[in-house]
C-alpha cells in the first residue's frame, strides 16, 4: 500500500513537473512569435529603405554612374542593397521637388537630397534592426536558462513510459498526444534557439554622414549632368 501510494505521488509530481514545463513552453513560444512578427515588420522596413536608395539610383541616369555611386557608398554585391538599386523605379516613392537657379543647380540639390533621406532612413533602420537582434538575444537567453530548469531527457523518459492510452487521456502540450505524436514526442517538446539568420533581415548598409560626401556627391552629379544633360532635363521637368 506504501508503496503504491509513492508510485502515485512519484507520478504526480512528474506529471506536475511535465505540465510546468509546458506552461514554460509556451509563454518561450509567444516571445518566438513576438520576434517572428517584429522581424516581418523590419523586413518591410528594409524594403522602404530600398526605394529610397532606388530612388537615388534612378537620379543617376546610366549605369556607369551607378557603379560609381555604388563604390562611393560601399554598397555591396551581390545584396539586398544591390537588389533594390536595380529594380524599376518605383512610384510609391515621392519625386523630390527642388528649386535653383539652373537644371545644374536644382540636379545637384536632388542628388542631395535623395542622399540625405536616404540616410536618414537607413539609420531608422538600423535602430530596428538592431532592436529586434536585441530582442533576439533575449529571447535566446530565457530559452537557455529555460532548458536549464527542467530535465528534459527525464520528462521525455516519463512520458514514453506511459502506455498510449493514458497518453490520449491526458492534455499535455495544450491538447491530447496521439500515438504518431508519442513517436515524435522528443522533438514535440524541444525547442532550439532562434538563429537570427533564418530571420532573413538585412544587416543595414553602414553610409558616410552626408557632409562626408558631400563634395564627392556633387563632383558625381556634375559628371552626371554633363554625360546625360538631355535626360537629366526630362527628369526634372
Amino acid at each position: 500500500m506504501d508503496d503504491d501510494l509513492i508510485s502515485s505521488l512519484t507520478r504526480q509530481i512528474r506529471e506536475d513537473i511535465v505540465q510546468n514545463y509546458l506552461t514554460e513552453r509556451r509563454l518561450i513560444r509567444l516571445q518566438i512569435e513576438d520576434i517572428e512578427n517584429q522581424a516581418e515588420g523590419t523586413r518591410i522596413q528594409a524594403h522602404r529603405t530600398g526605394k529610397r536608395l532606388n530612388r537615388l539610383v534612378h537620379v543617376m541616369i546610366h549605369q556607369e554612374m551607378v557603379k560609381k555611386l555604388h563604390a562611393l557608398l560601399k554598397v555591396p554585391e551581390p545584396s539586398f542593397w544591390n537588389d533594390c538599386s536595380h529594380e524599376k523605379f518605383s512610384r510609391g516613392v515621392r519625386f523630390i521637388r527642388v528649386r535653383a537657379l539652373t537644371n545644374k543647380g536644382k540636379f545637384r540639390k536632388l542628388v542631395s537630397e535623395a542622399y540625405q533621406r536616404l540616410y536618414r532612413r537607413m539609420e531608422k533602420y538600423r535602430e530596428a534592426y538592431d532592436e529586434l537582434e536585441g530582442q533576439c538575444r533575449a529571447v535566446n537567453s530565457n530559452i537557455k536558462q529555460f532548458q536549464q530548469n527542467f530535465d528534459l531527457l527525464g520528462m521525455l523518459s516519463f512520458l514514453k513510459s506511459l502506455d498510449t492510452g493514458s497518453l490520449e487521456k491526458k492534455h499535455f502540450l495544450g491538447e491530447n498526444f496521439t500515438a504518431e505524436e508519442l513517436a515524435s514526442v522528443d522533438q514535440t517538446l524541444y525547442i532550439g534557439p532562434i538563429r537570427f539568420e533564418t530571420l532573413q533581415v538585412p544587416a543595414p548598409l553602414t553610409l558616410p554622414k552626408p557632409e562626408a560626401v558631400e563634395f564627392s556627391l556633387t563632383e558625381l552629379a556634375n559628371e552626371v549632368y554633363r554625360k546625360y544633360q538631355k535626360y537629366v532635363q526630362r527628369l526634372l521637368e
